[in-house]
């Protein structure tokens, strides 16, 4: 069991930065893989990064390439995000995810196990 807590979401002007963070909780957090979504008003939740168990590798989604920069803590369980040139399309709901070890693809929601509560984020153009 992990339980996942966002923080760092508000309000910030188009090109501007902010940083998520996940705080997990329970057993074998440096075991699973950490996810990032978002769900922009009215849309579904799409996938924006992960990275694996140990930190080495991870994976973008194509709209936060370049952009966006996923990290993780094991000693502290923790994972973030870090977004910088942000625009008005960023806006949404964004979701921690935590992905047992051997689970499908990690750019899909039903991958995950375990979610957080979500922050939002607010770009304003």
């Amino acid at each position: 069991q992990v339980h996942l807590v966002e923080s760092g979401g508000g309000l910030v002007q188009a090109g501007g930065s902010l940083s998520l963070s996940c705080a997990a909780s329970g057993r074998s957090f440096s075991t699973y893989t950490m996810g990032w979504f978002r769900q922009p008003p009215g849309e579904k939740r799409e996938f924006v990064a992960y990275v694996e168990w140990s930190g080495s590798s991870v994976f973008y989604g194509g709209s936060a390439k370049g952009r966006f920069t996923i990290s993780r803590d094991n000693a502290k369980n923790t994972v973030n995000l870090q977004m910088t040139s942000l625009k008005p399309e960023d806006t949404g709901v964004y979701y921690c995810a935590a992905r047992p070890p051997r689970g499908a693809s990690g750019i899909l929601p039903s991958s995950y196990a375990y979610w957080g509560q979500g922050t939002r984020v607010t770009v304003s153009s």
